[in-house]
């Protein structure tokens, strides 16, 4: 099986899981409602639809139907998706390991999994209202948006544990907070495991590729030189 060939895997992979779950929250499951993930209370699915970036951030008026920041926004996501096509076809070339080329494996499957949320889910769901009701699949009346302008489905939480800020801290002194506090979904999950590994074990990799460029580059202006005191 060659490198390409285990990469597709993997990007497939994490695309395939991440819909699945999508699918069933946006279906079965009610704005805001949580279930518990074996009866723990450490670990739920909680529905969540996040029309901006991570942690709820946007870009305009996500009440405006022409909102371009969000236009910009899926825009984006989708160049940054092509970018990393042809990055590891770079790295397949230059030989990365098995373990770095999965890495971008997932990075690009959890980035084209959140994309088909933002492209299409719009088109094909009806809206998850906030005060109970469920979405439907391609209802009579249309979806709740138009084509790059769907939200994503997010439903992972895992509030591990809870407390407050001590009085001396500064900005929070004794307000409450949550540990891993924020709701996310499998694409996201990819993306951060795809990019902490690469961060923590592969940093070497991107030095060496450098190293062999400037070689390159040298044996080229050294070829160059000879060739010029020949005709010379």
């Amino acid at each position: 099986m060659s490198q390409s060939t285990k990469v597709f895997l993997i990007v497939f992979i994490v695309i395939l899981l991440d819909q699945i779950l999508k699918i069933w929250v946006k279906l079965n499951m009610e704005m805001h409602q949580e279930i518990s993930i074996l009866g723990l209370a450490q670990a739920k699915l909680h529905f969540m639809e996040n029309p901006g970036m991570a942690m709820g951030l946007s870009l305009g008026d996500e009440s405006d139907e022409k909102n371009f920041g969000k236009l910009f926004l899926s825009l984006f996501r989708i160049a940054a998706a092509s970018g990393l096509v042809y990055f590891i076809k770079y790295l397949i070339k230059n030989k990365a390991s098995l373990s770095m080329l999965i890495c971008f494996g997932l990075i690009l499957g959890g980035a084209i999994g959140n994309i088909i949320d933002c492209t299409f889910y719009g088109m094909i769901f009806s809206e998850s209202p906030f005060h109970g009701g469920k979405a439907s699949l391609f209802p009579s009346e249309g979806g709740y948006s138009g084509f790059l302008y769907g939200s994503v489905v997010d439903m992972l939480h895992f509030p591990i544990f809870t407390g407050r800020y001590p009085s001396w801290f500064p900005f929070f002194s004794n307000k409450a907070f949550v540990f891993l506090s924020p709701v996310f979904n499998i694409a996201d999950l990819a993306i951060t495991i795809g990019v902490a590994n690469t961060i923590i074990f592969h940093r070497n990799f991107f030095k060496r590729v450098e190293d062999k460029e400037e070689e390159e580059e040298v044996e080229n202006v050294n070829e160059d030189s000879e060739i010029e005191k020949n005709t010379d």
